[in-house]
């Protein structure tokens, strides 16, 4: 059983910072890339930035320059700073993991269960 434990979450002012952490365990063979996607009310969820297990990232447009992920292999684990949040960056952030259970088995998506961002005065 694979488990994609998120925190960091919380309210935040606007210009303020916060920092996401996300930890995968279970029996993970490896992980091909980890990342953050986030859905606010009424919207769908979209792709906030990812990293690949060698360290290549794509970040979404809205987020490029305030936004830095990072990841301790080692440790399963990805990182997402956030920096001069806007309040249009208000939603639940979900981590995503695409990984392998074995070495011959195929790449399979799992997701966290998400940790609410706020961003108000």
């Amino acid at each position: 059983q694979v488990q994609l434990v998120e925190s960091g979450g919380g309210l935040v002012q606007p210009g303020g910072s916060l920092r996401l952490s996300c930890a995968a365990s279970g029996s993970i063979f490896s992980i091909n890339a980890m990342g953050w996607y986030r859905q606010a009310p009424g919207k769908e969820r979209e792709l906030v930035v990812f990293i690949t297990s060698g360290g290549s990232t794509n970040y979404a447009d809205p987020v490029k320059g305030r936004f830095t992920i990072s990841r301790d292999n080692a440790k399963n684990t990805v990182y997402l700073q956030m920096n001069s949040l806007k309040p249009e960056d208000t939603a639940v952030y979900y981590c995503h993991a695409n990984l392998r259970l074995s070495w011959a088995g195929p790449p399979i998506a799992y997701w966290g269960l998400g940790t609410q961002v706020t961003v108000s005065s």
